[in-house]
């Protein structure tokens, strides 16, 4: 039997019942005072300052973060320059950080065969050296799949349940991640579609609070999913001007300093009484011309003040 689009998202929408009755179960647990949020630093931020990755880790501790979401192409070519992945993980530990997630590009979502098979073997690599510098995820976005539309969503699915179980040997966990631009997984609903038909318990989503405002999604649905679900969540805002069709990735700005419902995306997340990091991820040239350190402190102090917008709301 065929399915089109519509009926696809239609079988993940009965499957999202589970999801929204273990939200509710979530929200009725008394809340303690302790914040499940933590604050990482996508070094995407400070991209432009073209830093290497012990220079980055640096920023991020200096700035105060809880953890760093460094790149892929960064750590091989800290490695590829005579770095120690061993030395990296101290250093990291060292300086009170946690790996929470890391940015990866492997093909493992196209429907050519050849093509997937390097993909997953790009992704194996990539996991093996994110494990050794203390890495628990990745982000699994649909790369190579972007310009083509009418992916199929169950072979999707059950691309990512491979490559979960890939990462269930590796000791690092993929998250399905949305990509407002492409033409597969643009939508939240797609991409929650791909996660709950894997059938895998690791099964996630990292969602982008651009992404998904790009994507045409609406932030409600993030409520659809338990708190497990969303392990790391980037962070960031959009501003009114250009329109959402022209928007790109260098138009983001800081959390607060933009149009996004920030209030409602922390507020519904701090129902779910689970932990997320909140993974500060810009790309706005601006901030590549200003000094790193500062760049990143003002991101944290403006994260960290949207969190207390929905930790303590005014009386």
């Amino acid at each position: 039997m065929q399915f089109d689009r519509r009926q696809m998202l239609g079988v993940a929408a009965g499957s999202f019942v589970g999801l929204s009755q273990a939200a509710s179960a979530q929200a009725a647990k008394p809340k303690t005072n302790k914040s499940q949020f933590t604050y990482c630093f996508n070094t995407s931020t400070i991209r432009g300052q073209e830093l290497d990755l012990a220079e980055e880790v640096e920023i991020a501790a200096k700035a105060g973060y809880d953890g760093i979401e460094p790149w892929l192409r960064k750590i091989d070519a800290y490695r590829e320059s005579g770095g120690s992945l061993s030395d990296m993980k101290k250093r990291i530990s060292d300086h009170g950080l946690k790996v929470e997630s890391a940015i990866g590009f492997a093909q493992w979502i196209v429907d050519d065969a050849t093509q997937r098979a390097k993909g997953f073997e790009h992704a194996k690599r990539d996991m093996d050296t994110l494990r050794q510098i203390g890495g628990l995820r990745i982000a699994a976005p649909p790369t190579g799949a972007t310009r083509k539309a009418g992916l199929n969503l169950f072979a999707a699915a059950e691309r990512y349940a491979r490559l979960l179980e890939l990462g269930d040997e590796m000791g690092v966990v993929p998250q399905v991640e949305v990509w407002g631009f492409s033409k597969n997984l643009s939508r939240l609903g797609e991409t929650l579609f791909v996660a709950v038909e894997s059938g895998h318990p690791k099964a996630c989503v990292l969602p982008d609070v651009y992404h998904i405002f790009k994507g045409g999604s609406d932030f409600e649905g993030l409520n659809l999913l338990s708190g497990p679900a969303i392990q790391v969540f980037h962070v960031n805002d959009y501003p009114s001007e250009p329109p959402r069709e022209k928007m790109g990735d260098a138009d983001r700005v800081y959390p607060g300093d933009g149009v996004a419902p920030l209030d409602d995306i922390l507020g519904g997340l701090r129902t779910k009484n689970s932990p997320v990091a909140l993974s500060l991820e810009l790309f706005n040239r601006t901030y590549w011309k200003q000094d790193a350190l500062e760049v990143a402190k003002t991101g944290l102090q403006k994260m960290k003040a949207a969190v207390k917008r929905v930790e303590e709301p005014a009386a």
